[in-house]
């Protein structure tokens, strides 16, 4: 039992770093759970509930980043917690075998989303941003965008690896925050996301709460030095790097699940 501890601080620790950086903590922390011997679905509602703690972490390192941006973040927040009450049912209704063979498609999708948005330059984005500049397509602009935070927010509570990616893209074109601002709001977003999703599961489902503890006590430490390394650090290159390990990760599970 002390090695499964030590072995879930340090996934929990890197998986908080992925989180805060580039929102992609399950593709550490959930393998890790597997890795330990739970099954799937209790996996990740175990992962989820764990997530919380590099939100809190995460949170309170991005303070100065959040400062001046509560309001539309508070909108921003309803919106994908909507979302997430909706994507934690879906959870528990589906069966355990249809959760497999669509884990891999999703991982594999924000994989690509991360390698395109890690480009310097992304027209479809820059045409995006246009369009939301213009008086006749702001209105539809910001309902599709905003439709999209509650989309991104049901996947999250369903899963949620890599839903903070979708989230950074969503909020490049619906802001004009610099990176690290957005990063923030991402992580804020995607803690009250877990959170809301942990109270559901709590009620209807099994939560492993003896690795929640050596999990979520190095993703509390992950999530707090994500956003510092984001001040100081190559973000091109980290998302190329985490978008390549998505890719393998997913690779890995669809032959798990289908082979």
């Amino acid at each position: 039992m002390l090695l499964t501890f030590i072995f879930l601080i340090i996934a929990g620790f890197a998986a908080g770093l992925l989180a805060s950086v580039a929102g992609l903590a399950s593709l550490v922390s959930y393998p890790a759970l597997l890795a330990v011997g739970l099954p799937p679905v209790i996996a990740n509602v175990t992962n989820t509930t764990a997530l919380i703690f590099s939100g809190i972490g995460a949170t309170a390192s991005s303070m100065k980043e959040l400062r001046g941006h509560w309001k539309k973040l508070t909108l921003y927040v309803v919106l994908s917690l909507i979302g997430s009450i909706g994507g934690s049912v879906l959870l528990l209704i589906a069966p355990a075998s249809s959760f497999e063979k669509v884990v891999p498609f999703f991982i594999l999708f924000a994989g690509i989303l991360l390698f395109m948005s890690g480009r310097k330059k992304d027209v479809s984005t820059s045409k995006l941003k246009q369009a939301h500049e213009t008086p006749s397509k702001h209105f539809w602009v910001s309902l599709i965008s905003l439709t999209g935070i509650v989309l991104v927010g049901a996947y999250t509570g369903y899963f949620g690896a890599a839903g903070g990616v979708i989230f950074l893209a969503i909020l490049s074109v619906i802001t004009d925050d610099q990176f690290t601002v957005v990063n923030a709001m991402k992580n804020v977003i995607a803690f009250a996301g877990n959170l809301i999703a942990t109270v559901i599961f709590i009620f209807k489902s099994h939560i492993d709460w003896i690795l929640v503890i050596p999990l979520g006590f190095g993703l509390l430490i992950g999530g707090y030095t994500g956003p510092i390394i984001v001040r100081h650090s190559n973000i091109h290159l980290l998302r190329i790097l985490i978008s390549l390990a998505a890719f393998g990760l997913a690779a890995y599970l669809f032959v798990t699940a289908y082979f």
